[in-house]
């Protein structure tokens, strides 16, 4: 795809998420429009907002759960970049976000990874967490510049793999001497998210490409064919709903537990 269409399309898309508005699909409008060509758009999206000071802090996947994949239409998953006014850091495991400026939000209770080493492209599950600092709670709010969450996987790729914000909780260091005891417990770990007192949803981590550690894998691998820039020591990579996303509204609290999976979960209230 021609550099003028990629960088139409950059435009069209910074120009939804400054206003908050819904387009229609870039696959419905540009024939042609594959995964490809989508993070050409991106990096596009990302070099431009750099320019304009935002400030790169890491990276999420979007779409790892296989579990709802058909409920999407999405059969494969996509990273993005995170920035530093997009994420906060919850305390005693609390935090609230504010929705103004996000279209179509939703809730997402997922695994993040602080990464203490680079993580290259073919790494496994112990060299993931060979790289890893420590792990902790998520909730990522996604958002879609798209009506009703109709998309396919390039334009979802294109919009910022539909990043909104993120709180990341408590840490939890990883080490030598725990790392194997982690490396069992991502697959079978189960996730509980309720909406006030209600339970909404469940998940294990096994939804999440089979551990939340291969996502990590995962995408430093979809970097590396897309010739984005490689994961770094320092980034934040947050790796995927557990559960469906949920939509959102202000008012609401949620909060998550994270079973055997020593992490504390996190209580969100959204304004």
């Amino acid at each position: 795809m021609d550099a003028a269409t990629i960088d139409a399309i950059a435009t069209r898309l910074i120009d939804a998420q400054n206003r908050a508005a819904t387009i229609l699909p870039i696959a419905a409008t540009v024939p042609g429009f594959d995964v490809d060509a989508a993070y050409e758009v991106l990096l596009n999206v990302e070099l431009r907002r750099i320019a304009q000071g935002w400030r790169p802090v890491g990276r999420k996947i979007g779409f790892t759960n296989r579990t709802i994949w058909p409920r999407y239409g999405v059969y494969q998953p996509m990273g993005a970049r995170i920035w530093s006014h997009t994420v906060q850091h919850a305390r005693d495991g609390r935090a609230t976000q504010p929705l103004a400026g996000f279209v179509q939000p939703r809730i997402e209770p997922e695994v993040v990874f602080k990464l203490a080493a680079p993580v290259a492209a073919g790494a496994d599950v112990r060299a993931v967490l060979a790289a890893t600092e420590w792990i902790a709670a998520g909730f990522e709010i996604v958002q879609s510049p798209f009506p009703d969450w109709k998309f396919g996987a390039a334009d979802c790729t294109a919009a910022f793999g539909l990043h909104a914000a993120l709180t990341v909780g408590e840490p939890h260091l990883i080490d030598a001497a725990s790392r194997e005891a982690i490396i069992a417990m991502l697959p079978r770990f189960r996730v509980t998210l309720r909406k006030a007192d209600a339970l909404v949803d469940a998940g294990v981590g096994a939804n999440v490409l089979d551990s939340p550690a291969l996502a990590v894998a995962h995408l430093a691998s979809v970097l590396a064919q897309h010739q984005h820039p490689p994961l770094e020591a320092g980034e934040l990579v947050t790796t995927g709903t557990i559960t469906d996303a949920w939509p959102v509204s202000p008012g609401e609290i949620w909060s998550s537990d994270y079973g055997e999976l020593p992490l504390r979960g996190l209580a969100l209230a959204l304004t």
